[in-house]
């Protein structure tokens, strides 16, 4: 029960926990005239990229990934097999032999050498020159404490004050011009991006309503009716009277080859090799 009467805790929204930092007038000042100006430029460049895109991905898709489909299986792969052949017999099996034969040799010489003699030879050197390495070594090291400090006064601590009241503001100013200007391109290329695709789309609907529905509806109410009444009236008929007009022809023409050269002779009765009826040949007969 305490715990159905305790109020519940309102969920932080991301802008609640994110706090902004305030921005000063110079901020402001440069934010506005910059984003105006980048807008008008990019915004023909915006139209560009997009009917660039547009072409180029019908290219890419219809052209160019079938040609490279083409070239990758009729072309490249066979001569990549070959080539691959070709590297392995000439390159990398003598490079085998080479590593086993004479590489490996070697390299148990030369570890045997260093093992044996050069190790000896030098532990006995830095015994004989150990005095005088410790004397080298603190020399260098008074020239190395010698040469710290003076590049320290010399170089370091001026760079730095430059750093420090120079550079960094400057920079920080920059900073703050190029972050807007860098604002300004992304507000102003997605402002871009919706005016073409508004463009677009007005461009499609003056097309349909300008072309593709007029001609639609030329060939509804004009051109499908007309079609019909001159295929009921004209096409049919004249198919009528050809037909008619054609059997008529043919009918006169046999009738004037019968006037000239009389009945065609009908082909003579062939006699028929089984009897028919009840003379029927039998196998007995």
């Amino acid at each position: 029960m305490d715990m159905q009467k305790q109020p519940q805790r309102q969920p932080q929204t991301h802008s609640q926990t994110q706090t902004q930092p305030p921005e000063g007038c110079l901020v402001v000042g440069i934010r506005i005239p910059v984003r105006v100006f980048v807008f008008l430029v990019v915004l023909p460049i915006r139209l560009l990229w997009d009917a660039f895109a547009a072409v180029a991905g019908f290219l890419w898709r219809y052209l160019v990934v079938p040609v490279a489909r083409f070239l990758w299986r009729y072309v490249l792969a066979p001569v990549g097999h070959a080539v691959a052949w070709l590297l392995h017999v000439l390159l990398v099996v003598p490079l085998i032999w080479l590593y086993r034969y004479l590489l490996t040799p070697l390299g148990h010489a030369l570890v045997w050498l260093y093992a044996r003699v050069l190790t000896p030879i030098g532990h006995a050197v830095l015994w004989l020159l150990a005095p005088v390495a410790k004397a080298v070594a603190w020399v260098f090291e008074q020239l190395a404490t010698a040469l710290y400090w003076i590049v320290r006064v010399l170089l370091v601590l001026p760079a730095v004050a430059l750093w420090r009241w120079v550079l960094a503001p400057v920079g920080r100013v920059l900073g703050i011009v190029l972050r807007e200007i860098w604002d300004a391109l992304g507000h102003a290329w997605r402002a871009a991006g919706h005016v073409a695709r508004a463009v677009g789309r007005i461009l499609g609907t003056l097309f349909r309503w300008i072309f593709l529905e007029p001609a639609r509806l030329l060939y509804r109410t004009v051109l499908t009716p007309v079609g019909h009444v001159v295929r009921d009236l004209v096409l049919r008929p004249a198919a009528q009277v050809a037909r008619a007009v054609g059997r008529a022809v043919r009918q006169a023409r046999a009738d004037l080859r019968r006037a000239l050269f009389g009945e065609p002779a009908r082909p003579a009765a062939v006699e028929r090799r089984e009897p028919a009826g009840r003379d029927t040949r039998t196998l007995d007969g």
